[in-house]
């Protein structure tokens, strides 16, 4: 399929439907959740969106706004297609966002329509809706609400069902396909208004990756991230061009168990994922004794350096031939065994946990992007990766380096402007270029590598420049830190929080810091530290919903202990 003649994202669902009819009775989508309930298959999901869109179509004209508000699962995907056939704009919203950025969403963009998925979710925007904003639900459980279930099922107990195979073909890429909201980590989140064609565009460039990791196979995969981060909206799509088959997880504390069930061919992620995962394989490894010590460190060893291109000798390949069958072939099991790449993306993966994974044969393809770039601006390629790079820029789109270091990018993957806000999306859309906000290089194989975050930099005293999100990546690859924030902005020495079960564990921290500081530089070093035994999560206002500190939230909450350590 070439997607750079597609003109909508919704022409790209039912031309990958003609294109392909023996996808029709095929399985698409399920969810895990719903053990009881078999997968939906192409030509079901293909007439739940036309009649979906049309009853939306009834409510919503060119350009009108409609919020989606729902956890993962097949009707999501079907609602966000429905409504762009019906005309609309999808404004997809975390579930776990707080009721403040609830109630300034639904104020800021207006929305005609909005689709909840049940009842839990509704409480949460009910009293930001007007009398004129139209609720539809997923799920039946108010009478007086339209479920989509009752919609679907009236229309396809009718006796003479017409469900059209067309599609509104008037949509062109420049038009708007959804207005994402960034979460932020400061201030009322902005909306990132992206286009058809920047997201089929972002899809043209993931085909070259995908192409190679499928060979021609129907890959499957396990939808884990929310599909309201632009990260998994963006994949969805990716999933339809290449005919895929989806399975929408249950939950990340049953996502393993998960990954057994669906045995995934690819999986999108963000790095906090991958820091747990690491945590925990490498906990068990540390118990090990003997030969199965032995074995683990060799293919530990063994396995980064074949990441790194070098050369084993006649004894290297027969030891590396026995941690293939007798430890990475274990670990794949435990993933399905079917895993040809997770693909890490939404902030920095650290170069020790990619050297693991990948070491341990668990292939992990670092990307880059931001939501104002429909997302990704570039990706590892599988058998070239370089792990302390984020990968060569997809080829649908430019980047640059500005003179100050920041990471310039045009095509049209960047996104159309922010909604109500032209002041803001002038400050970041310069001559067509999109100012970052991060800092970095082009390597000499013309890989993009991110050595900054231009606006979480910490300015010590002294006038040096350091990056904290670097320094508590290494913090926590120690099992007993589960999570750690560094402060210092304006000080003569950094110091940190640390997030850990027990106070027992101190003198363990105090010894790896110690350790730490040695392969620091002199301003990086962590002089003092807290311990804090609750958790920085997404409830409690710490955590982004792609889980990213919230360092303003955190300051306001500890800054007076953070004072004392000084």
């Amino acid at each position: 399929m070439e997607l750079n003649k597609i003109n909508s994202l919704v022409e790209l669902f039912f031309k990958k439907y003609e294109e392909k009819k023996e996808l029709n009775k095929q399985p698409f989508l399920k969810w895990l959740k719903t053990k009881d309930i078999d997968f939906l298959t192409w030509e079901q999901v293909k007439d739940k969106i036309c009649i979906l869109s049309e009853y939306l179509s009834e409510s919503l004209s060119k350009g009108d706004r409609c919020v989606l508000l729902s956890e993962n699962r097949p009707e999501w995907l079907i609602a966000d297609i429905a409504i762009m056939n019906a005309g609309g704009v999808t404004v997809p919203l975390f579930t776990t966002y707080s009721e403040k950025d609830y109630e300034y969403i639904i104020n800021d963009c207006k929305p005609k329509v909005c689709i909840v998925s049940n009842g839990i979710q509704f409480k949460k925007i009910k009293k930001f809706t007007s009398n004129k904003t139209k609720i539809i639900s997923i799920e039946n459980f108010d009478q007086k609400i339209e479920s989509i279930k009752n919609i679907l099922e009236k229309k396809l107990k009718q006796e003479t069902i017409n469900i059209s195979e067309n599609y509104n073909d008037k949509i062109i890429r420049r038009d708007l396909a959804c207005i994402i909201y960034t979460s932020g980590t400061t201030g009322n989140p902005k909306g990132v208004m992206l286009s058809h064609g920047g997201i089929l565009s972002n899809c043209e460039g993931a085909q070259e990756i995908l192409n190679m990791l499928v060979n021609n196979e129907k890959p499957v995969f396990l939808t884990w991230l929310p599909l309201s981060h632009s990260y998994e909206h963006t994949v969805q799509f990716v999933q339809i061009s290449l005919g895929a088959k989806v399975y929408y997880a249950e939950s990340l504390e049953k996502l393993l168990a998960n990954m057994a069930e669906a045995q995934p061919t690819i999986m999108t992620a963000v790095p906090r994922f991958y820091q747990n995962l690491y945590s925990k394989i490498f906990l068990n490894f540390s118990k090990q004794k003997g030969f199965k010590k032995k074995l683990i460190e060799s293919t530990i060893n063994l396995g980064i350096k074949k990441l790194n291109k070098d050369k084993l000798n006649l004894n290297e390949k027969i030891t590396n031939f026995l941690c293939e069958k007798l430890v990475r072939k274990k670990i794949k099991k435990q993933f399905g065994g079917k895993l040809k790449a997770f693909v890490s993306g939404g902030g920095a993966l650290d170069q020790k946990i990619g050297e693991f994974l990948n070491s341990i044969g668990l292939p992990t393809l670092q990307g880059y992007g931001l939501t104002e770039t429909s997302p990704v601006v570039s990706c590892n390629i599988p058998g070239k990766i370089k792990i302390e790079t984020v990968g060569p820029p997809f080829k649908t789109n430019e980047v640059k380096i500005a003179e100050d270091g920041e990471i310039l990018v045009k095509g049209e993957n960047v996104m159309l402007g922010y909604w109500n806000m032209k002041k803001e999306t002038d400050d970041i859309i310069k001559d067509g270029w999109l100012h970052t906000g991060d800092i970095g290089e082009i390597t000499i194989d013309g890989n993009l590598k991110i050595t900054d975050r231009k606006k979480e930099i910490i300015v010590n005293l002294g006038g040096d420049n350091i990056s904290p999100s670097k320094i508590e990546n290494l913090l926590c690859l120690n099992e007993k830190i589960k999570q750690s924030f560094v402060y210092g902005d304006k000080k003569t020495y950094l110091v940190a929080l640390i997030v850990s079960e027990t106070e027992k564990n101190k003198k363990e921290i105090e010894n790896y810091l110690e350790i730490l500081n040695k392969s620091l530089s002199l301003v990086e070093k962590v002089k003092k530290f807290k311990l804090i035994k609750e958790e920085f999560t997404i409830e409690n206002g710490m955590l982004t919903p792609t889980l990213k500190l919230k360092r303003k939230k955190i300051l306001e909450k500890y800054k007076v202990d953070l004072e004392k350590l000084y």
